[in-house]
C-alpha cells in the first residue's frame, strides 16, 4: 500500500514537472515574434497605410505616414511615407487636394532632391496645376503654373520614362494658353486696333510654333503690317507662313502675296513639313452637337487640337512690365522684328528702346539698327500701343503727347485705345500686364 502511494505521487510529480517544461518552453517561442514585430513597426505602419490608400481611406493612410515618421526618423520607409502623403492628397483630387499636393510634393524635392523619385514629384507638380486648369477664355493662372512646372522637370530630367507623357502634357498646357491669346488678338484684329492686336500675335507666332492656329496668327500679323503699307515687315510672316506652315491652306496665298510684293519665296522646311505630315496622320476626334454626359459637365479645357509631334517650348515666360508709370519711370518699347526665327523666336530682329515719361517721341534708334525709331507727325505708322496716353497718366498731361498719340498722320482720330473699348471677357490679369508691350510696326 506504501509502495502504491509513492507511485502514484511520482507519477503526479513527473507530470507537473512536464508541463512547467512545456510552458516554459511556449512562453520563450512567443517572445520572439513579440520581438520582430516590434522591429519592424515601421513596416507594418507603412503597408497599413498603403492598403489604406488603395482603398481611398485618405485620412487613415494620413495618419499610418505620419506616425512613422513622427516615430521612426531613421526608418528607411520615410521618403516613401513622405510621397505618399503626397499621392494621398492628389489622389484625392478637389482643389484643397490638389494645393495640399503640390505643397508635399515640393517638401519632398526639398528634403529628398537626389532620389529617383523626386522626378516623379516633380511631374506630379504639374499634373495637379494640370488637372485644375481652367479653359482658355478663363483664368489662365493654373495654365501657366503647368507651364512652369512641365518646363522645370524637361528641363531637370530629360531622359526619364516619364519625359514623353511630360512633353504631350506641356503641348496641350502651351495649346491652351496659345489659344486664350489667339482669342484676344482676334477679337481687335477684326476691329482694325492694330496696336492691341499686333503684340499679341508678335508673341504667339514666336512662344507658340506648335500653336493649331499659328498658320492663321503669322497671316494676321502679316496683314497688320500690309495694311499699315510695311509691306517688307509683312513679307516676313508671309514667308514664315510658306515655310513653317507647309501644308496649311493659307500657305498657297502667302505665297501669292509674296510673288505680288517682289520679295522671294521659301522653301518649305523639311523639318516643319514632316511634322504636319505626322500630325496630319495622328486620328483625332472630331468635334461634335452629340458628346457625352460627362464631358457637357467637364470644366477643363478641350486639348484634342494640341500638337502631338514636335518639341514643346521650354522657355519660361518672360517678366511683364508694370501696369502703372510713375513719374521719372520709364517704359520699354518693343519694335517689331522682321526676321523668321525658329521656334523659340529667335532671330525676328527685335529690340528694346526705353521711353521717358512726357517725352513725345521715342528717341531715335542707333545707326544700323534692326528696326526704326517710333512714329513721327506725318507718318502714317500706327502710335505706339497707348504709350503717350500712359505718359498722361503718370505726368498729369501733357498736350504734345496726346496730340501725337491720338492723331494719324491724316490727322484723323485713331481706333479708341484698349482702355476706352473694354479688353474681353476672359482676359486675365497677367495677360493685361502684356498688352502694356508696346509694338512698333517699322519696316527693318
Amino acid at each position: 500500500m506504501p509502495t502504491r502511494n509513492y507511485n502514484w505521487m511520482g507519477a503526479v510529480l513527473a507530470v507537473m514537472i512536464f508541463t512547467g517544461c512545456a510552458g516554459k518552453k511556449a512562453t520563450t517561442n512567443s517572445a520572439k515574434p513579440e520581438a520582430n514585430e516590434s522591429a519592424e513597426a515601421d513596416k507594418l505602419l507603412y503597408e497599413r497605410a498603403i492598403n489604406d490608400l488603395q482603398h481611398n481611406r485618405f485620412e487613415l493612410a494620413r495618419l499610418s505616414m505620419q506616425t512613422l515618421i513622427n516615430t521612426y526618423p531613421d526608418s528607411e520607409y520615410l521618403a516613401k511615407a513622405k510621397l505618399a502623403i503626397a499621392d494621398s492628397y492628389f489622389k484625392e483630387g478637389g482643389s484643397t487636394g490638389l494645393t495640399q499636393a503640390v505643397a508635399e510634393y515640393q517638401d519632398f524635392i526639398t528634403f529628398f532632391p537626389f532620389l529617383d523619385e523626386a522626378s516623379y514629384a516633380q511631374m506630379q507638380i504639374g499634373m495637379a496645376h494640370y488637372r485644375r486648369m481652367e479653359k482658355s477664355d478663363r483664368d489662365r493662372s493654373e495654365a501657366l503654373e503647368a507651364e512652369a512646372a512641365l518646363q522645370t522637370f524637361l528641363q531637370k530630367y530629360p531622359q526619364t520614362e516619364l519625359t514623353p507623357r511630360a512633353e504631350q502634357r506641356l503641348r496641350e498646357v502651351q495649346e491652351v494658353l496659345a489659344d486664350g491669346d489667339f482669342r484676344i488678338a482676334s477679337f481687335y484684329y477684326i476691329r482694325r486696333m492694330d496696336k492691341a492686336s499686333a503684340p499679341r500675335l508678335l508673341d504667339l507666332v514666336n512662344r507658340y510654333p506648335l500653336y493649331s492656329a499659328a498658320d492663321r496668327a503669322n497671316w494676321m500679323l502679316a496683314s497688320i503690317y500690309e495694311r499699315n503699307e510695311h509691306k517688307d515687315v509683312a513679307s516676313t510672316y508671309y514667308a514664315r507662313l510658306v515655310k513653317e506652315y507647309p501644308l496649311s491652306p493659307l500657305a498657297a496665298e502667302g505665297k501669292a502675296k509674296l510673288v505680288k510684293f517682289g520679295a522671294p519665296v521659301p522653301q518649305p522646311d523639311p523639318t516643319a513639313l514632316a511634322r504636319m505630315q505626322r500630325e496630319q496622320q495622328i486620328p483625332r476626334e472630331r468635334p461634335g452637337l452629340l458628346k457625352r454626359p460627362g464631358e457637357l459637365l467637364k470644366s477643363g479645357p478641350d486639348v484634342s487640337t494640341a500638337a502631338r509631334v514636335g518639341t514643346p517650348t521650354l522657355t519660361p515666360q518672360t517678366e511683364d512690365a508694370t501696369d502703372t508709370l510713375s513719374p521719372g519711370a520709364g517704359l520699354s518699347v518693343v519694335a517689331a522684328g522682321g526676321g523668321s526665327g525658329g521656334n523659340n523666336g529667335s532671330g525676328t530682329g527685335a529690340y528694346v528702346q526705353t521711353v521717358s515719361p512726357g517725352a513725345s517721341d521715342p528717341p531715335a534708334g542707333p545707326s544700323g539698327s534692326a528696326a526704326n525709331s517710333g512714329p513721327t507727325p506725318g507718318s502714317n505708322v500706327p502710335p505706339t500701343a497707348d504709350a503717350s496716353a500712359q505718359d498722361q497718366s503718370a505726368q498729369g498731361g501733357q498736350a504734345a503727347t496726346s496730340t501725337n498719340a491720338g492723331q494719324n498722320a491724316n490727322g484723323t482720330a485713331d481706333p479708341p485705345s484698349q482702355a476706352s473699348q473694354g479688353t474681353p471677357q476672359g482676359e486675365s490679369s497677367s495677360k493685361k500686364k502684356k498688352s502694356k508691350k508696346q509694338v512698333q510696326l517699322q519696316p527693318q
